[in-house]
């Protein structure tokens, strides 16, 4: 079964202009759209397949300061406070609570990365909570198990990965924005070397400002403009279990396994943090050398896959027509079959742990494509050298959390407004550099 989803309906009618076209409408591009339609912007966000279908459907959920890099902290923190008002603002809940997240640990070295953590973060003005070993227990209870120590980070939390990306796209209608499901982008026109228009399969939007948030085909499609933005994407699986357990906490991140309670129907994610498959593609070839620094640090959390995304066409580096179906109308979803293997030692390991689970029967299971970029940090800003065209990709994992505050900071970045925060460390002119920057370490 794939992830499970809202459906919800949208724009019929494409326009034959708009102010900005985001292209994209997974977290990154649906907030974009929804933070450009609250400040009166004409905006139209198209997506190729269903709104919020791919990894923004299929992931855990968190949205968390905890163990942030430092360049993601900043909007880590605003992407808080903006998932606070987004049901007031909206007339609708995208499931978010501040339930807090717990992490457990019996490794001494990583409990003492988490407090080095906690130390930096309390100077950024962020609280969290480094638990003795009698605090893990307690909180741990679920476990029946004794812990070294752990972390608690009270003010973070957790959103519906099912409803938060659809309801935000209907709040991008309800401020005037148009939202056009099945509407793959073909590709951006160019006149005098700036953004002209979009191409979809349903017609062509004129427009001064694109928007590229497509998730794992970012860098596929931008090549069409002879644009370098190296990307690759892993394959991560997650299950669910039914409701009715109680005691358990919403949120637990283990080395063995980590747990996440669903929105309204109270049933639970489970995932084996970082373990994924690694799939070639033309495009993990072609940028091989950018990512060495990225697999020598998690290579022992990655496998080999097989030929999935080589035929999904996701990471292809050939150049398309635009008055031909593309890859996109294709491949309108990814819907990567879990991995069957690593399914069975969830469920196996979350049995182990957490013993409440052995009245639970497992529900589902799916597979999502993780877009990253060689450093582990998006890469968000006009690109140089075609005005216009803004990027904003390769969120490594990251992006749900943080997805509220990269909207805003797109949507200040194409209406000339402050930015809610500092945009410097994003700019995706840094991967044109010849040394490889700081891989994140979370």
């Amino acid at each position: 079964m794939p992830a499970p989803l809202l459906h919800i309906e949208t724009t019929p009618d494409l326009p034959a202009s708009a102010e900005v076209v985001v292209i994209g409408g997974g977290v990154v591009g649906t907030f974009t759209a929804y933070y450009l339609a609250r400040r009166g912007v004409s905006v139209a966000l198209v997506e190729k397949g269903r709104i919020g279908a791919e990894q923004s459907s299929r992931n855990w959920g968190w949205c968390r300061q905890q163990n942030r890099d430092a360049r993601e902290l900043p909007m880590a923190t605003k992407s808080l406070d903006l998932w606070d008002r987004l049901k007031a603002e909206i007339g609708e809940d995208v499931g978010f609570r501040r339930c807090g997240l717990l992490y457990l640990s019996n490794d001494e070295a990583e409990i003492e990365r988490w407090a080095k953590w906690r130390d930096f973060a309390a100077g950024e003005g962020v609280v969290t909570n480094v638990l003795s070993a009698a605090e893990a227990r307690e909180h741990g209870r679920a476990t029946g198990r004794a812990w070294k120590g752990g972390v608690f980070s009270p003010t973070d939390g957790i959103a519906d990965t099912s409803r938060a990306v659809p309801v935000a796209a209907r709040g991008v209608m309800k401020y005037g924005g148009t939202v056009h499901q099945f509407c793959a982008a073909r590709g951006v026109e160019l006149e005098g070397g700036r953004v002209c228009g979009v191409v979809t399969e349903k017609g062509t939007i004129r427009t001064r400002t694109v928007v590229m948030a497509g998730g794992a085909w970012a860098s596929s499609f931008v090549r069409q403009l002879g644009i370098r933005f190296p990307q690759a994407a892993v394959r991560q699986s997650i299950m669910a279990v039914g409701p009715n357990v109680a005691g358990l906490p919403d949120a637990l991140y283990t080395a063995g396994i980590s747990l996440t309670r669903r929105g309204e129907s109270g049933g639970y994610n489970l995932a084996i943090s970082g373990r994924a498959r690694v799939d070639p593609t033309p495009q993990q070839i072609l940028f091989a050398r950018e990512f060495v620094p990225m697999f020598a640090k998690r290579w022992r959390v990655l496998a080999p896959g097989g030929a999935e995304a080589w035929r999904s066409g996701h990471e292809g580096v050939k150049k398309w027509r635009l008055d031909r179906p593309t890859p996109m109308e294709r491949m309108r979803i990814l819907d990567p079959r879990p991995d069957p293997k690593l399914i069975a030692e969830t469920h196996r390991r979350a049995l182990e742990m957490l013993p409440a689970l052995r009245e639970t029967a497992i529900t589902a299971s799916w597979a999502g494509y993780v877009d990253s970029t060689p450093d582990g940090v998006p890469g968000i800003g006009e690109v140089t050298g075609v005005p216009g065209l803004v990027l904003a990709a390769g969120f490594s994992g990251h992006g749900f959390g943080i997805g509220p505050g990269a909207g805003h900071l797109i949507a200040d970045i194409v209406s000339g407004a402050d930015p809610i925060v500092d945009p410097k460390p994003y700019h995706p002119d840094r991967f044109g550099s010849s040394a490889w920057g700081k891989v994140a370490e979370f």
